[in-house]
């Protein structure tokens, strides 16, 4: 069975039902962390009565700086959302860790961005380093993914698609809510990835519900693939891609059609304007509710609930 692992200010914290134990343990990082499961044991087993989770302010379990990179497109229901047809390649994206924040931590929208979009994605944290030209199978899956975390690729849209830019889109501070536990796997965990269910609701109204089955590119192929050209180490995180249901979705064949047609700078206007009567995108006030686990409660990754703020 997966250990989860709440980290605070200055600890770490085994978790066990609705109480956490404290980890005996002079780790810092995540990678730290992960190099002293025996601590993160010790302390689930014991027999400490522990403290109650809600009396703990719970930061992202994924310390920064680190890596953070994401898969684009990667499950089948936001492919047909997003107007993809036939296959689609596997692509990667880099986030500044700089966006990582806590699992309780506000959304804070840039005075500048007017369509914020959600993300709901499976994280996977590092427990090896993964040299470029690595080739994992599914049985290599446990030396190099050390846990699994709930993260949301918050993303502005508006940036995203006239600039044709991801990293700025999705890199602003707080773009990455992550946690609430750092779920450690056992090697028997991994075969149970594909029943994880994510789901994201939005002032309690559910926008997006998939379980892993939907992915496109399982993360042994991914971390293959990323492979290829990156490195990654203990504690860097890769996000998983999003299922469908998200604000942002294609326009119908025939709006698009025409849309080609037109100037650049005509084109997005008369997009955002039709966008502007979405009430999907994220508004001040809104709180995001996530959860990832599995039907069983083999793996459960908590709930992690952001509010939206506007920039002051």
């Amino acid at each position: 069975m997966s250990t989860n692992v709440l980290r605070t200010a200055d600890s770490w914290w085994a978790v066990r039902g609705h109480r956490a134990v404290l980890v005996d343990t002079k780790a810092a990082t995540t990678a730290e962390l992960i190099a002293d499961r025996a601590a993160v044991h010790e302390a689930a087993r014991s027999d400490d009565a522990g403290t109650p989770v809600a009396d703990l302010a719970a930061l992202s379990p994924v310390t920064t700086p680190c890596r953070v990179v994401a898969q684009m497109v990667n499950y089948r229901s936001h492919a047909r959302d997003s107007g993809f047809t036939g296959d689609i390649p596997p692509a990667f994206f880099r986030k500044a860790s700089g966006s990582v924040s806590g699992p309780a931590q506000a959304v804070v929208r840039p005075s500048h961005v007017k369509f914020l979009d959600y993300e709901v994605e499976l994280g996977l944290v590092m427990g090896a380093p993964l040299p470029v030209g690595t080739v994992v199978e599914e049985r290599d899956l446990p030396p190099y993914v050390a846990g699994l975390v709930i993260t949301n690729d918050v993303s502005a849209r508006d940036v995203q698609l006239t600039k044709t830019q991801f990293y700025e889109s999705k890199s602003y501070p707080t773009f990455t809510p992550t946690g609430p536990y750092l779920a450690l796997l056992e090697p028997e965990d991994f075969a149970h990835l594909l029943d994880l269910r994510l789901t994201l609701s939005v002032n309690g109204e559910l926008r997006q519900d998939r379980t892993l089955a939907d992915m496109i590119v399982r993360p042994a192929r991914a971390l293959t693939l990323l492979a290829r050209f990156q490195a990654l180490d203990p504690g860097d995180l890769l996000l998983t891609g999003t299922p469908g249901g998200t604000a942002l979705k294609a326009p119908p064949k025939a709006v698009e059609k025409i849309g080609s047609l037109l100037p650049p700078a005509a084109k997005w206007k008369a997009f955002f304007k039709s966008q502007a009567r979405n009430p999907h995108y994220l508004r001040s006030g809104d709180v995001i509710t996530a959860t990832i686990s599995t039907p069983d409660g083999r793996i459960d990754l908590g709930e992690q609930r952001t509010p939206v703020t506007d920039a002051k």
